[in-house]
C-alpha cells in the first residue's frame, strides 16, 4: 500500500494528496480539468466556518423547501420534476432527521479540528490566499431565526466552539460598514475566510514539490478493481493510458456517486447547486463601503467574504436541480440585491457570477474511510462545508490508509 491514486483535484483531493505525500506515499492525482480547483472549489463563499456547522436535516428545512418550491428566487429551491435519485436522496434525508443534533455536534468538532491542519499546510507551503482572520458574524432580522440560532448555539457549545451572542449595537460596531438594521447576531472570533481557489492551487504546487504526480485533462474511462490492486484507464492528450495502484481515494465531488457504483459501493451524493458573485471593488468608495468582517445572513442563506482590497465575494442559495450548471439570473439577482440593501454604497456594476455543485449526502456528513473492496477509500460528500472540513478529513482518510498499510505489512 504505497502507490495511491487520488481522483479529483478540488479542495478535498488536493488536501488528501498533500496529507498522503507528507506521510511518504507515492501519490498520483487525476482530474478532468486543466488545473486544480476549477469546479466547486473555484469561487465558493470563502468561509472557514465552524459556526456554520449546523446540518440541514430537520423538519424546518422540509417546511421551507415546500413553501419556496414555486418561488424562483427562494434561498432553497427544489425543482418539482421527479427523479429516482432526487426522491431517494430526500427520503434518506428525512430518515436522518433524528440524528440532527448529534451530527451538528460532530460536524462542528471536525470543523474546529480542521482549522489547525489547514493553517499548518499553508505555513508549510508558504502561501498567500487572501486570508482574513476577523471572525464570522451571523446576523438576524427575524425573531424566529434569531431564536433558532440560540438553540443551535447550545449544540455548537457542546462541540467546544466559542460563539457569542451580540446585540444590534454590537453588530454595528463589529461591522460599521453595514447599513441595515438587525435584531442582533452571533459572533465567532475564531472563524476566518480566504480564497479557496488560491489556497488549493498553491497547495497543489506544494504537492508537486513533495513528488505528487498530476494528470490533468485526464478523462478516466474505467476504474477496475483486479482483486489485488486498482487499475485506472484514462484518456488525455497523450492518448489512452492505464496504470495500476495499490489504493485509490475518491475525492471527486458530485461524480463520486458514479465512481463508487463502479467500485461496488453506494455513495448517494446529490449535486446541490450554489451560486456566488464576486463584486469587483474598482473604486475607492466601494472599497471603503464593503465589509471586512465575514457575514452570514441565516434567513437569506447568504455568506460574504472580503478577498483582499478589491474583491467582495457573496454566495449562497441551494438549488436541487440535478447536474445542472446553468447560471440563472433569478438566482444571482438576490445576491446582488442583498449587497445593495446591506451595503448600498458598494457599486455592483461589475459582478462576476458563478455556480458550483456541492456534493451532499442525505446525512449532511462526509463519507470518509474505506470502501467495501481492499484499497478503496473515500473522502467526499462534504456539501457546503468542503473547505471548512477538508484538512481534517484529509488527515482522517490518510489515517485509514496508514492502518491498511500496517495490516498488510503484519
Amino acid at each position: 500500500m504505497k502507490n495511491i491514486a487520488v481522483i479529483g483535484a478540488g479542495i478535498t483531493g488536493i488536501t488528501t494528496a498533500y496529507a498522503l505525500a507528507r506521510r511518504g506515499y507515492d501519490v498520483s492525482v487525476f482530474d478532468r480539468n486543466r488545473y486544480a480547483a476549477m469546479e466547486t472549489s473555484f469561487a465558493n463563499g470563502g468561509q472557514l466556518s465552524a459556526s456554520n456547522a449546523e446540518v440541514w436535516t430537520r423538519w424546518g428545512t422540509i417546511v421551507k423547501g415546500l413553501k419556496w418550491m414555486l418561488k424562483s428566487d427562494a434561498p432553497l429551491l427544489v425543482n418539482p420534476k421527479p427523479s429516482w435519485h432526487k426522491l431517494s436522496w430526500m427520503a434518506e434525508f428525512m430518515t436522518n432527521i433524528p440524528h440532527y443534533e448529534a451530527n451538528t455536534i460532530k460536524t462542528a468538532k471536525l470543523a474546529i479540528e480542521a482549522r489547525s491542519h489547514l493553517l499548518e499546510f499553508a505555513k508549510e507551503v508558504g502561501m498567500e490566499f487572501d486570508m482574513e482572520q476577523r471572525g464570522i458574524l451571523h446576523v438576524y432580522k427575524k425573531q424566529s431565526e434569531f431564536d433558532h440560532a440560540r438553540r443551535v448555539n447550545t449544540l455548537l457549545e457542546k462541540a467546544g466552539l466559542d460563539r457569542r451572542e451580540v446585540s444590534a449595537d454590537e453588530v454595528q460596531r463589529l461591522e460599521p460598514a453595514m447599513r441595515t438594521k438587525t435584531l442582533g447576531g452571533f459572533y465567532t472570533e475564531s472563524d476566518f475566510t480566504g480564497d479557496i481557489h488560491q489556497y488549493t492551487r498553491a497547495l497543489s504546487t506544494g504537492c508537486e514539490r513533495l513528488g505528487v504526480k498530476f494528470h490533468y485533462k485526464a478523462n478516466v474511462a474505467k476504474i477496475h478493481h483486479t482483486g489485488k490492486d486498482i487499475r485506472i484507464d484514462w484518456h488525455s492528450g497523450a492518448g489512452d493510458q492505464q496504470q495500476h495502484f495499490d489504493g485509490i481515494v475518491v475525492c471527486a465531488g458530485v461524480t463520486s456517486r458514479s465512481i463508487a457504483a463502479e467500485l461496488g459501493d453506494r455513495v448517494n451524493i446529490y449535486p446541490v447547486k450554489g451560486y456566488s458573485i464576486t463584486v469587483n471593488l474598482d473604486d475607492v468608495e466601494s472599497q471603503a463601503a464593503a465589509p471586512w468582517v465575514s457575514l452570514l445572513d441565516d434567513e437569506a442563506k447568504i455568506v460574504t467574504s472580503r478577498l483582499g482590497r478589491k474583491r467582495f465575494r457573496i454566495a449562497g442559495t441551494a438549488e436541487f436541480n440535478g447536474y445542472n450548471l446553468d447560471i440563472r439570473d433569478d438566482r444571482v439577482r438576490p445576491l446582488r440585491e442583498w449587497c445593495e440593501t446591506f451595503f448600498p454604497d458598494v457599486s455592483t456594476e461589475h459582478c462576476v457570477p458563478w455556480a458550483g455543485l456541492r456534493p451532499m449526502l442525505p446525512s449532511m456528513m462526509p463519507k470518509v474511510g474505506p470502501g467495501s473492496k481492499p484499497g478503496v477509500f473515500y473522502n467526499t460528500g462534504h456539501g457546503h462545508l468542503g473547505w471548512t472540513l477538508s484538512a481534517a478529513t484529509a488527515q482522517l482518510v490518510s489515517d485509514c490508509v496508514d492502518v491498511k498499510r500496517m495490516q498488510n505489512a503484519a
